[in-house]
C-alpha cells in the first residue's frame, strides 16, 4: 500500500530499495523505457509500409486489414492476462519472455513470403508486445516506491511512448524509402536480442502475493472480452455498418464476458484485479480520463496524417517530419510532469491538461487547403504538451492508488483503457468525419452519380476516381472533395474538443494534491482495506 513519508513523498511500505542505490533505479528505467519504444515504434511503423507490402505481398483487402490490425487488437486484448500473470510468476520473467518472442516474430514478419505468414508474425509481435507493456509499467512502479521519484520516472516512460508511436511514420518512411518494408521489422531483432541480455542481468525480480491459485478462466474471460469489444470497435472504425452483425455481434459478445469477468472477480477469493480499487475516486477518474484522452485524439491523428498527405501533398517522411513539434512538446511534458505535478496537483494538471489540448484542438479550425506552416506547428505544440500532461497525471494518480502487489494487474488495466480509448476514437471520429464529408460529394458537372459514390467514400478514393476521369471533370471533383475534407475536418475538430472537454470535468474528481491519495491509501491500509473477510466471499 501506499504512505507518506515525512517529507510528505508518497511511499510503498515493504518493498525495498535496489541494491546499490538510486543508480541502479535510473538505469533500469533506461532498459524498461528502451523495451517500450519499440513497442510502441511498431503501433505506426507499418503505416507508411502498406503501400510497398500491398505490390510485394499482393494481399486482398481483408488480408491487409488485418496486418495492420492484429498487432494493437491482440496486444489489447491480452494485457490484463500477462499483466496480472507477471503478479503471480515475475515480472522480469514475463519481460525476458516478451522480448525473445517479439524478437523471434520480427524476424518472421521481415522475411515473410506471403500475406497469410506476415498476418501470423504481426498476431505474434501482438503476444510480445502484451508481454513487454504492462511488464514495463509494473517494474517501474516497483523499483521507485517514493512517489515523487516515480512522477519522475513515469513522466520519462510516458514521453518515451508518445516519441515512439510518433516517431514510427517518420522512421517507418526513411526505412521504406531507404530499404524495403521488411526493414521496419528487422531492426527490432537486434535490439531484442541485446535487451534480452541486459534485462537478464540488470532487472530486478518482483511479484506479488502469490495466495491461492491464478485465476486461468477468468483471464481467458478478460482477453476475450476485450477483443470482442476492440474487434467490433474497429469494424465500426473501417467503415462497417454499426448496426453489422460483423461490428454489433462481438461489441455486444465482449460486453457480456466482461460483465462476467467482473462479477467473477467480485465473488473469488483470490481474484485477478480487486475491483474494489474501482471504488477509490481517483483510480477510476484516472482509468476515464485516460480512455477520454486517447478516444478524443487518437482517430484525430490518423485524419491530420491524411490531411498532411492528401490535401497539403506531403510525402510520408515530410509528414512524420511535420510531426515532430508534437514529439518534442510531449517530451517536455513528459520530462517535466513531477514538477508540474508536485506544483499543481493530479486534478488541476490533468483538468488543465485537457483544457489546454480542446483549445490547441480549436485553433486548428483555421487550417484550410494552404499550408499554413507555423500555425501548425504552434498548434501541435499546445496539443502534444497538454495531451501529454494529462496522460502524465493520470497515469501516476492510477499507478499510486494500486498497492504494490497488484502493480502489474493495475499498469494492465490502464493499458488496455488507452487501447480501447484509441479504438473507440478511430471509429468515432472516423464516423464523425465520414458524415461530415461524404454530403459534400454531390453533384459535380461530368461526374456520373456512380464515381460520385465512390468518391464519396474517402478523400483517397475521391482522388482515385478523379485520376480515372481526367479533364476538367476530374480537376473539379478533387478541389471539391478536398473542401469537402477540409469542413470534415473541422467538424471533427470541434467533436474532440468537446469530449476533451468532458475529460476536464470528469478529472475535477482527482485528488487536489499529489499527497491526497498516498495519505488516503495508508489510511486504507490502517483500517484494512482487505477487512472484509474473505469467508464473506464464496470462491466461484
Amino acid at each position: 500500500m501506499t504512505g507518506t513519508s515525512p517529507s510528505g513523498t508518497g511511499r510503498t511500505a515493504g518493498v525495498p530499495r535496489l541494491p546499490g542505490g538510486g543508480a541502479n533505479r535510473w538505469t533500469v528505467l533506461i532498459v524498461l523505457c528502451v523495451s517500450l519504444l519499440f513497442v510502441a515504434l511498431d503501433t505506426t511503423i507499418l503505416y507508411v509500409a502498406v503501400p510497398s507490402v500491398t505490390e510485394d505481398l499482393r494481399p486482398g483487402p481483408v488480408e491487409l486489414l488485418w496486418i495492420v490490425d492484429v498487432y494493437p487488437l491482440i496486444a489489447a486484448s491480452l494485457l490484463i492476462l500477462f499483466g496480472t500473470l507477471g503478479d503471480r510468476v515475475g515480472r522480469r520473467r514475463i519481460l525476458l519472455l516478451g522480448y525473445g518472442l517479439f524478437g523471434a516474430a520480427s524476424a518472421l514478419a521481415a522475411l515473410a513470403p506471403n500475406p497469410q505468414v506476415l498476418m501470423t508474425a504481426r498476431a505474434l509481435l501482438g503476444i510480445g508486445g502484451a508481454m513487454i507493456m504492462p511488464a514495463t509499467l509494473s517494474i517501474l512502479r516497483q523499483v521507485f516506491p517514493d512517489r515523487r521519484e516515480r512522477a519522475v520516472a513515469i513522466g520519462v516512460w510516458s514521453a518515451v511512448a508518445a516519441v515512439g508511436a510518433a516517431v514510427g511514420p517518420v522512421l517507418g518512411g526513411f526505412l521504406v524509402e531507404n530499404f524495403w518494408w521488411g526493414s521496419v521489422f528487422l531492426i527490432n531483432v537486434p535490439m531484442m536480442l541485446v535487451m534480452l541480455l541486459i534485462g537478464r542481468w540488470l532487472l530486478p525480480e518482483s511479484r506479488g502475493e502469490r495466495n491461492g491459485p491464478w485465476d486461468v478462466v477468468g483471464a481467458v474471460i478478460a482477453a476475450l472480452g476485450v477483443l470482442g469489444v476492440v474487434l467490433g470497435v474497429k469494424r465500426m472504425g473501417g467503415g462497417t455498418a454499426v448496426l453489422g452483425l460483423t461490428t454489433l455481434g462481438p461489441i455486444v459478445v465482449g460486453l457480456v464476458l466482461l460483465v462476467l469477468f467482473v462479477r467473477r472477480q467480485h465473488r473469488r477469493e483470490h481474484p485477478l484485479i480487486d475491483m474494489r480499487l474501482f471504488a477509490r475516486s481517483a483510480f477510476g477518474t484516472s482509468v476515464g480520463c485516460i480512455v477520454l484522452a486517447m478516444l478524443a485524439l487518437v482517430g484525430l491523428q490518423l485524419i491530420a496524417v491524411q490531411y498532411l498527405q492528401l490535401v497539403l501533398g506531403l510525402s510520408p517522411l515530410q509528414t512524420g517530419l511535420r510531426m515532430l513539434p508534437l514529439v518534442f512538446a510531449a517530451m517536455a511534458a513528459g520530462l517535466t510532469g513531477s514538477r508540474i505535478l508536485q506544483v499543481l496537483g493530479p486534478r488541476t494538471m490533468v483538468s488543465c491538461g485537457f483544457v489546454l489540448t480542446a483549445g490547441a484542438v480549436l485553433c486548428l479550425t483555421a487550417m484550410n487547403s494552404q499550408d499554413r506552416f507555423w500555425l501548425l506547428s504552434a498548434c501541435f505544440v499546445l496539443l502534444g504538451f497538454g495531451f501529454q500532461a494529462t496522460l502524465f497525471g493520470a497515469y501516476e494518480s492510477m499507478l499510486s492508488e494500486a498497492p504494490p502487489e497488484q502493480a502489474g494487474g493495475a499498469a494492465a488495466i490502464g493499458e488496455t483503457s488507452y487501447q480501447l480509448g484509441a479504438g473507440i476514437g478511430v471509429a468515432l471520429l472516423g464516423s464523425v468525419m465520414n458524415a461530415a464529408y461524404a454530403p459534400g460529394i454531390g453533384h459535380i458537372a461530368g461526374v456520373p452519380a456512380r464515381e460520385a459514390a465512390s468518391a464519396s467514400h474517402s478523400l483517397g478514393e475521391a482522388y482515385k476516381v478523379a485520376a480515372a476521369l481526367d479533364g476538367p471533370a476530374g480537376a473539379a471533383l478533387r478541389v471539391v472533395a478536398r473542401d469537402a475534407f477540409v469542413r470534415g475536418l473541422h467538424i471533427t475538430l470541434v467533436a474532440s474538443a468537446v469530449l476533451l472537454l468532458a475529460g476536464a470535468a470528469i478529472a475535477l474528481r482527482l485528488p487536489r494534491r499529489a499527497a491526497d491519495s498516498a495519505e488516503r491509501a495508508e489510511g486504507d491500509n490502517a483500517t484494512g482495506l482487505d477487512s472484509e473477510p474473505a469467508a464473506a466471499r464464496s470462491h466461484g
